[in-house]
């Protein structure tokens, strides 16, 4: 019988994140033992009624004071260098990584993914594959934490969080809440399921989703009446949307920001909040009349727009 100190490595950021805390585990203890065993050494060296030389000595205090400074300033700023360069890589997501949605909610966590399936508690994904989870809370603060690849970022209302890993083995591995998120807040688990790329191509299938994410929300887009002013010959004059995407959006203060996943759910549910150059703020916000789940369906159907020129809308 084994007793693990930490949890299966499932990704080779699991492995990095392990490697970097035992480096700092291994560099604490050693700073530890140069300050405590000195210490205990002469507290019973020179305890009182002890015959030792008590000779005060003349020792060189400012080398003493530089090198005590100096090395363990240059050793810590190497881990410093090796957390930073660690966190930027765990905090970017690929390009080229999968994209899945995330909606946290009292107590569950719900999963869409791009083909239309849709899971609650349980992710599925290929092995050997990056994916990238955009995660929102339809309530509280939630935490989508996943031990066995080291990973967990807080999932807040109102706003989109990133988080990715790639699988680096076949096999059910933990998914927990780690936010303090009310009474049941326990019970807030699931699963990982790492797939092999055919066996997920087979779970898919399966699952036989009506419509994938893009379909859906371009179905919602016409329903809500998007459609009546962001495209074609509009009589309403609103900025084209078409290939807005991941590209820079200049605003009427000056500012230039760009049209990512946040970007576009402020533009539906805050519409006063960015204004596009040259276009005046005709458009009501959508708070109440659409869901964190509906959110990111049109937000998958806009980016799905994103290989083609916006078009200028008639004034």
């Amino acid at each position: 019988m084994t007793f693990p100190i930490l949890p299966e490595q499932a990704s080779k950021v699991a492995e990095q994140t392990d490697n970097l805390y035992w480096g700092l585990l291994c560099a604490s203890a050693a700073a530890c033992l140069v300050v405590f065993v000195p210490m205990i050494y002469w507290l019973f060296k020179y305890r009182c009624g002890k015959p030792a030389d008590r000779t005060p000595r003349h020792l060189p205090q400012n080398t003493i004071e530089i090198t005590w400074t100096l090395i363990p300033t240059v050793v810590f700023m190497c881990f410093y260098a090796w957390g930073a360069k660690h966190y930027f890589v765990i905090e970017r997501p690929p390009p080229d990584a999968m994209d899945l949605n995330v909606i946290g909610k009292q107590w569950m966590w719900k999963i869409q993914h791009p083909e239309g399936n849709r899971e609650i508690d349980e992710l599925h994904v290929p092995v050997g594959r990056m994916v990238k989870l955009t995660m929102t809370s339809q309530d509280v603060i939630h935490s989508f934490f996943l031990p066995e690849f080291r990973v967990k970022q807080d999932v807040v209302p109102g706003r989109y969080t990133t988080e990715w890993f790639k699988a680096e083995k076949l096999g059910t591995y933990h998914l927990f809440c780690t936010e303090y998120c009310g009474t049941s807040h326990s019970r807030m688990v699931g699963h990982v399921i790492v797939m092999s790329p055919a066996e997920y191509e087979n779970w898919l299938v399966q699952g036989h989703p009506s419509e994938t994410l893009a379909a859906s929300g371009e179905r919602l887009y016409r329903e809500l009446g998007c459609s009546g002013c962001h495209e074609g010959k509009s009589i309403v004059r609103a900025p084209p949307l078409q290939g807005v995407f991941g590209k820079p959006v200049p605003l009427n203060n000056g500012e230039v920001v760009m049209a990512d996943e946040a970007y576009l759910r402020d533009s539906i549910v805050f519409p006063a909040k960015q204004i596009v150059g040259g276009y005046t703020n005709d458009m009501p916000s959508f708070v109440g009349r659409i869901n964190e789940e509906e959110l990111l369906e049109v937000i998958a159907y806009l980016k799905s727009l994103g290989g083609s020129n916006p078009q200028p809308s008639a004034e």
